[in-house]
This record gives C-alpha cells, structure tokens and sequence, in this order.
C-alpha cells in the first residue's frame, strides 16, 4: 500500500489495536541503500509490533536492506512478490517475482543470514495464465526450502499487463480455496490469507483454515474496524476506544510532528474514515479535507472536526467517546 500505510496512518491505527501487527508501505531496495535511510525506516515505538515490507529483486541488495530494517528494531522483514504495478515491473520485482522462484529463495536465504528477525512472504496465487494451483505450490515449496516459514497469500492472481494495480484487486476471482489448500498440506507453515476481506466475522470464517488474515483497504477506508480486533480475535478484554478517545490519543504525537515541520494534512489524510458510516462522519471528513491542508493548520482542525461529527452522534455514542 504505497504511499498509504507511512508512519502516520501506522501510528493512528495502533490507537485502534494493541495487538494487530502492522506493515510498512512497501519500501524499494534502492530507497534504503542510497536515499535518505531514516526518512524511510524511523517509527515511532508505539507502532510495534511492526513489519517492514521490501521491494526488490537482488539478493544482496535485500539483504542489506533487511539488515538495516533489523537494526532500526522492526519485528519482521516482509519481501512483496505480489504487487502488479508497472513501476515494480520496471523494477522486476513485486508478482513478476512469482515466474522467478529460485530468485526468491535466493534472496529469502540472503536476507535470513543477514538479519536475526523472521523473513516472510507476501505473494499472490499466481500471475498472467500461471494460476493453477500447482505454480503456486511449487513457488512456496522453493521458497520454504529457503528458510521461508510465513506466506502471506492474496487470494487472487495478479494479471502483469492490460490491468491496472487497483482492477488487479478487483478482477481477477477470489480463489480462497487455493489459499487453504496451501495450509492444509504444508501444516508446518505459517499462511496468512489476504484479498476481499471486509469484516471480522469473514475474519473468524478464515481462521478456522489457514493462521491468520491480513487487511488492506478496508483497515485504511473504515479503520474503526481494527477497534474490535483485539477483543475478537486476540481475547484482550480491555475496553475498546471510542473514536473521539482514539482520535484524542492523537494529540500529543501530532503536535510533536507540527512542532517538527510535518503539515497537518499528511497526517489528517488518515484519519477521513474514523466516521465511515455514522452520523456526522461526512462533516468530519469535509472540515479535515478542506482545512487540515492550510497553511499553519494545527490541531484545532482535528478538534473542530471531531466536534462536528458528534454534533449528530447519538448521545449514547457522544457519552462513550466522553469517557
């Protein structure tokens, strides 16, 4: 999810959840080694437990990579080998990855020697006419062999060329049943399943076959949905935060961030969905839309907004996002 999940959105979504495990946009190899490494690694140590995701097709260029995404203390290096972008494509890495099966288990085996924390996968169940069941087995069982213990599966194939990233996942179908299969026959694997989730009950329906569940957009598009995360699916009996409370508990870090020089809007940007589907939800999300991107926006905007919404919350709601 480039240029979406960056350490705002992260840290925001962490006020949700305690205990989902959050993951880095994905961050190319070339970023790290010679760009500004610090403005691509650094988070804030309340966005733990938190994955790092890499782009990138040479072995010894991940592996560096990866080292320096260990020594900056993320809990996990995650290698994509499923996003279909003609970017990534110029790049031959992301899903094109999938037709290079020994490439990944190259660079997996690199990557494991050169960071102590666990390397995973994320990959789809195939690319272009290779979907059948058997491509997908043979790129795990290589790749597992590797040193590879967790697959993150989206749960459709991933067309290279006369589909755009987002008709990439929307178009090709849905083939959960390849994704248990996986489970079901390679049990010493951790495989986590992704694509077309939308609600924690769909959740609960896909643990009973495979470890666990990866959200995208729906986490980002309606992130109160994490709110009850851990409550469902973790068996934490602390209370979950109402969005006013969640949204308070922003405070003190955007104003660090002002104080620092970040604009108020590439941290409000994500925040437009807290009140997806409740009354005043389009109030709030106008205020931050119009206002949070002007010069010297601070954090009145937010407050202004969260005002409006609950200007026509329910008062039971008004009343929980008080405590």
């Amino acid at each position: 999810m480039m240029d979406w999940t960056d350490r705002h959105c992260r840290f925001f979504l962490r006020q949700l959840s305690r205990h989902t495990r959050l993951y880095t946009e994905m961050v190319n190899t070339g970023a790290i080694l010679r760009g500004d490494v610090d403005r691509h690694l650094r988070f804030h140590p309340d966005e733990q437990p938190l994955a790092l995701q890499l782009g990138g097709s040479e072995p010894e260029a991940l592996a560096r990579s990866a080292a320096a995404g260990a020594q900056y203390g993320y809990a996990e290096i995650n290698l994509n080998c499923g996003c279909p972008s003609d970017r990534v494509q110029e790049g031959r890495f992301g899903a094109c990855l999938m037709a290079e099966p020994q490439r990944v288990a190259d660079a997996v085996a690199a990557m494991r020697a050169a960071c102590p924390v666990p390397v995973t996968v994320k990959c789809r169940i195939g690319i272009d006419d290779s979907e059948d069941y058997v491509f997908l087995r043979r790129f795990v069982d290589t790749v597992a062999a590797a040193g590879c213990e967790t697959f993150i599966v989206h749960a459709r194939k991933a067309w290279l060329s006369g589909l755009s990233p987002k008709e990439n996942r929307e178009v090709p179908p849905l083939r959960y049943e390849q994704v248990y299969r996986l489970k079901q026959e390679l049990p010493r694997l951790t495989v986590v399943i992704n694509g077309g989730i939308r609600s924690l009950e769909d959740c609960a329906l896909h643990l009973q076959h495979v470890d666990g569940v990866m959200l995208g957009r729906e986490a980002y598009e309606n992130p109160y949905l994490l709110a009850e995360v851990d409550g469902a699916l973790f068996g934490d009996t602390h209370r979950p935060p109402a969005r006013a409370e969640a949204l308070l508990r922003m405070r003190p870090y955007v104003e660090q961030e002002l104080a620092a020089g970040t604009p108020l809007g590439q941290i409000a940007r994500h925040l437009l969905g807290l009140y997806r589907g409740q009354p005043g939800g389009r109030a709030f999300r106008r205020h931050l839309s119009e206002h949070a991107h002007r010069r010297g926006a601070g954090w009145q905007v937010i407050e202004d907004a969260l005002a409006l919404s609950e200007r026509r919350a329910p008062a039971a709601d008004a009343l929980s996002s008080a405590a």
